[in-house]
C-alpha cells in the first residue's frame, strides 16, 4: 500500500467517524428540547427528516460536477459547512420558542445536510479512485468508522448533555469535525480530471441493474431509519426496558454491522462474481429478520427481548453484506456500459448511492412511523421486510433472466462458428500422394 493510500484511509476514516457522530448525537435529548420549544412530534419528525432530503439533492447535484468543483475542495468545503452549523445548533435552545425556532432549525439542518453530502459523497468517489481494484474491501474497512460513530454519538450526546446542558454536545461535534478540515487539507491529494459530456444521472439510470441496486439500496437505508424512529418505543412498551437499555440494544444491531463489513469486503472484492449472491442472500436473510423482529402476529409468537435481540443481530450481519457489493457492483455496471473510467463516473455513482440512501432515510421513518401509528411495530415491521424480499426477488429474476440470455448468446455464437468452419478438411494442393 503506498503512502498516498493510508493518507487517504487515515482522512476518509476522520470524515466517517466525525460525520456519524454529528449525525446520530441529536436523538437522546434534542426531542424534549424541542417540545420544550413548543415543537409537535410531527414537526420534530420533519426537523429530522428535511436532513435526509437535503442530503438527497445535494448528492446528485454534487456528484454531476464534483469534477467542475474539484474532489478534495468538495471534501474540505463540505466539513466546514457541516462542523459551522453542527455548532450553531448548539445555540437554537436561546432563540425565542415556536415558528422562530422551527424556522432555524430548519435552516441549519438543512445547510448541515449539503455540507454532509459534499463531504461524503466526495469521499466515495476519492476511494473508489484511489482503490479501483479493492473498493468493497475498503469500504468494508470504512464502514467500521461509520459503525463506531453510529454507537458512539448517542451516548455521547446523552452524557454531555446530562452534565453541561444542550450547548456542549453541538459544539464539541462540531469542534470534532472541524479538526478534519486541516487535516484533509494537508494529507489529500489533489484528483485532477477532465469534465465528460457523455456522462449523466439519466443515463445512468437507464440501465435496470443500476435500478435494481439502487431499489436494494433505498430498502438498506429505510430498513435502518425505520429502526432508528420505531424501535426505542417499541422496546419500552412491549419489552418495558428502560432509556438506557435501549441505547445498549442498538448496538446489538450496529455492532456485528461494523464488524462484518471488512469480512465481506474482502470477500467481495476477491470474489467479485458473487457479488450478486451477497445481496440476494443478505436481503433475504434480512427480510426474514424483519418478519421475526416484532414478530409479526400471523406467526403467533410473543413478543421477547432474546428474539428481538437475536434478530438485530442477523439484521445487522445481513444488511452489511446486502450493503458491501452495492457500490463495486454500481461502478462496475456503469462501466460495461460505456462509462469511462475517470472521477467523472465515480462522482455520477457515488452521488446516486447517496441520494438513494438518503431517500431511504426518509422514507424509513415517515412511512414506517405511519404504518406503526395505524397498526403497530410488529405490522410495520414486517411491511419492511416485504420490501426488502421484494429487492431480493427482482435481484433473483434479473439474474435468471442475465444466465440465460448469456448462454443463449454462448450457444448462438458456437453455432455461427460452426456454419463458418469447411465442411471437408483442407489439404495441401501442392503436396502430392506418392504411395
Amino acid at each position: 500500500m503506498s503512502r498516498q493510500q493510508i493518507l487517504t484511509l487515515i482522512a476518509m476514516a476522520s470524515i466517517n467517524f466525525s460525520s456519524m457522530i454529528c449525525y446520530s448525537i441529536l436523538g437522546p435529548f434534542f426531542p424534549n428540547e424541542a417540545k420544550k420549544k413548543g415543537v409537535s412530534q410531527a414537526m420534530i419528525g420533519l426537523i429530522f427528516g428535511i436532513y435526509a432530503l437535503c442530503t438527497l439533492v445535494g448528492s446528485l447535484l454534487l456528484g454531476k460536477y464534483i469534477v467542475q468543483i474539484g474532489a478534495k475542495f468538495m471534501i474540505v468545503a463540505g466539513l466546514f459547512v457541516s462542523s459551522g452549523s453542527t455548532v450553531l445548533f448548539g445555540f437554537l435552545d436561546r432563540v425565542s420558542d415556536g415558528t422562530v425556532f422551527i424556522v432555524l432549525c430548519f435552516i441549519t439542518r438543512c445547510i448541515n445536510a449539503i455540507g454532509f453530502s459534499a463531504a461524503v459523497t466526495s469521499s466515495f468517489a476519492v476511494l473508489a479512485k484511489v482503490f479501483p481494484d479493492n473498493i468493497a474491501t475498503v469500504l468494508g474497512f470504512m464502514e467500521i468508522f461509520t459503525g463506531l460513530g453510529l454507537i458512539l454519538g448517542p451516548p455521547l450526546g446523552g452524557w454531555l448533555y446530562q452534565s453541561f446542558g444542550y450547548e456542549i454536545p453541538f459544539v464539541f461535534t462540531g469542534c470534532l469535525l472541524f479538526v478534519t478540515v486541516p487535516l484533509n487539507l494537508w494529507i489529500l491529494p489533489s484528483f485532477d480530471a477532465v469534465p465528460s459530456s457523455q456522462n449523466s444521472f439519466l443515463r445512468l439510470c437507464t440501465r435496470l441493474k443500476i435500478l435494481l441496486i439502487c431499489f436494494v439500496v433505498f430498502t438498506l437505508s429505510s430498513g435502518l431509519g425505520f429502526l432508528d424512529a420505531t424501535l426505542s418505543i417499541f422496546a419500552i412498551e412491549k419489552l418495558n426496558l428502560s432509556a438506557g437499555s435501549v441505547g445498549l440494544l442498538m448496538i446489538g444491531l450496529s455492532l456485528p454491522y461494523g464488524a462484518a463489513s471488512p469480512v465481506f469486503g474482502v470477500i467481495s472484492d476477491k470474489y467479485p462474481s458473487i457479488r450478486k449472491w451477497m445481496m440476494v442472500i443478505g436481503g433475504m436473510a434480512t427480510a426474514v429478520s424483519f418478519c421475526f423482529l416484532g414478530p409479526l402476529p400471523v406467526f403467533h409468537i410473543r413478543s421477547q427481548l432474546w428474539l428481538t435481540v437475536l434478530m438485530l443481530i442477523v439484521v445487522g450481519f445481513s444488511l452489511c453484506m446486502t450493503c458491501i457489493p452495492t457500490f463495486a457492483e454500481m461502478i462496475a455496471c456503469a462501466h460495461e456500459n460505456g462509462f469511462e473510467e475517470g472521477l467523472s463516473t465515480l462522482g455520477l455513482v457515488s452521488g446516486l448511492f447517496s441520494a438513494v440512501w438518503s431517500a431511504g432515510m426518509f422514507f424509513g421513518p415517515t412511512f414506517g412511523g405511519y404504518i406503526t401509528q395505524a397498526l403497530d411495530f410488529e405490522w410495520s415491521a414486517g411491511v419492511q421486510g416485504a420490501l426488502t424480499f421484494l429487492a431480493a426477488l427482482l435481484q433473483v429474476i434479473y439474474i435468471t433472466i442475465e444466465d440465460i440470455q448469456k448462454k443463449s448468446q454462448k450457444a448462438s455464437t458456437s453455432l455461427l462458428q460452426g456454419e463458418k468452419s469447411p465442411l471437408l478438411p483442407k489439404t495441401d494442393p501442392l503436396r502430392v500422394d506418392v504411395s
